[in-house]
């Protein structure tokens, strides 16, 4: 197997915990915080097909949850809700954190979030501390498993293929990566033991 020289990993449900039971848990407290239903605000935002362009940057989410906000009655600014719910979903997997930093190859975060989370991830959690570079859906218009996105990472990295590691939960992104000649590694609640030994690294 070809010497890793980048690691990229996924970002919700790799490096950050913010699923549990199968809920994100920004939701346990939304309608008392917010003073809004989240199921309508999921179907608005989500299930709609409006964050789509919000994704891969061609909306402002800002403009989004105006609209939101507009159509639900909701007293608090976009730019409240957008803090609440950043704030609400920052879960950093300590663990996984301990992992990334007692490896060897340089990391990059590889993330299908929008600019504002992204921007959130980098600064506010800090992880602008443990990665080279963050490529996420919406500064780049592009999002996982699009073979555009794993060729973006590739043209800045200078590397071949096989020696890009994609660590992720979701196994589409995991099988295009793994199309282009990339190695993985399928993180899951079962898998997740086994990637120090993958890594290489002492638990």
């Amino acid at each position: 197997m070809p010497e890793i020289e980048i690691i990229a990993w996924d970002f919700d449900g790799v490096l950050n915990r913010n699923i549990v039971k199968g809920e994100f848990v920004w939701h346990q407290s939304f309608e008392t915080d917010i003073g809004a239903s989240v199921q309508d605000f999921e179907q608005f935002i989500f299930h709609s097909g409006r964050f789509h362009d919000v994704l891969i940057g061609k909306r402002d989410l800002l403009d989004l949850l105006a609209q939101w906000i507009k159509a639900f009655h909701v007293t608090l600014s976009p730019e409240q809700v957008l803090t609440y719910w950043l704030e609400k979903d920052a879960k950093a997997d300590e663990e996984v954190l301990s992992w990334l930093m007692a490896t060897r190859p340089p990391s990059v975060i590889a993330t299908n979030n929008e600019a504002h989370r992204a921007r959130y991830i980098w600064d506010d959690m800090g992880y602008s501390k443990y990665m080279k570079k963050m490529f996420a859906a919406g500064p780049m218009g592009k999002r996982k498993p699009d073979a555009s996105f794993f060729q973006q990472i590739e043209d800045w990295s200078g590397l071949p293929s096989e020696r890009l590691l994609l660590i992720d939960d979701a196994e589409a992104n995991v099988m295009a990566a793994r199309k282009r000649g990339w190695q993985t590694f399928y993180f899951t609640d079962q898998t997740r033991h086994r990637l120090p030994t993958f890594l290489g690294i002492a638990e």
